[in-house]
């Protein structure tokens, strides 16, 4: 084989070896490629797992219910003095309505509208709440006029199955007739979802005018 043979077959062999070299390296891209997404996908699929699994934080039962407030033997919704609404007469079993005249005074209060109106003769009242701790109010006053003194009205209640009040006489815890007085009783805890008050007589008919029932912290 002459020089000039020999020039031409290596200059061959140098091309083909840079061909192979280039056709290497774009084997080499093409195969990373789909390395480069697929390691995308999971992390994508990590994160969105991440976020389903995290739960909400929820607020405790009793602390998330907004107080409850009936005014008894009213036929509609009664807003007091510092802007809260009191429910038309709900939440009864058995007994009667009645509303006093406008214009009757009642003291010791700055809503006397909620006074003049009355549900008596009920045999309880029962109202569904979350369960935990509340603090219940039960609003009363003596309006009837056939009621002329202590011991004319006694009746008892017992709050949620835990606070009993026995011979409860209105005109005596008022001190007099067309007064306000309100029971405050907390610590009463729920446990079946229902807050139940039950009612009864003792000389004449049990009788109410509000019950607020307020979450406790």
């Amino acid at each position: 084989m002459n020089h000039a043979q020999r020039l031409i077959f290596r200059s061959g062999g140098l091309l083909i070896s840079a061909l192979a070299v280039i056709l290497f390296a774009g084997c080499q891209t093409t195969k990373e490629q789909p390395k480069a997404a697929a390691s995308t996908t999971p992390a994508a699929t990590t994160t969105a797992a991440s976020t389903m699994a995290a739960p909400a934080t929820l607020p405790s039962t009793a602390t998330a219910f907004k107080a409850i407030r009936v005014d008894a033997g009213s036929d509609t919704n009664y807003v007091d003095s510092e802007g809260n609404t009191w429910l038309a007469d709900q939440g009864f079993a058995d007994g009667e309505v009645i509303t006093r005249d406008e214009d009757l005074s009642i003291t010791n209060t700055t809503d006397a509208a909620l006074y003049r109106t009355e549900h008596y003769d009920m045999t309880s009242f029962s109202e569904n709440v979350p369960n935990g701790k509340y603090t219940v109010k039960l609003h009363f006053a003596e309006t009837y006029d056939g009621i002329s003194g202590p011991g004319d009205r006694v009746f008892s209640f017992n709050v949620g199955g835990q606070h009993e009040f026995k011979d409860f006489d209105v005109w005596v815890k008022a001190g007099g007739p067309q007064t306000a007085y309100v029971v405050t009783v907390p610590d009463v805890e729920v446990t079946d979802g229902k807050l139940t008050i039950t009612f009864t007589p003792n000389v004449q008919s049990p009788e109410i005018n509000g019950i607020e029932i307020l979450p406790e912290p």
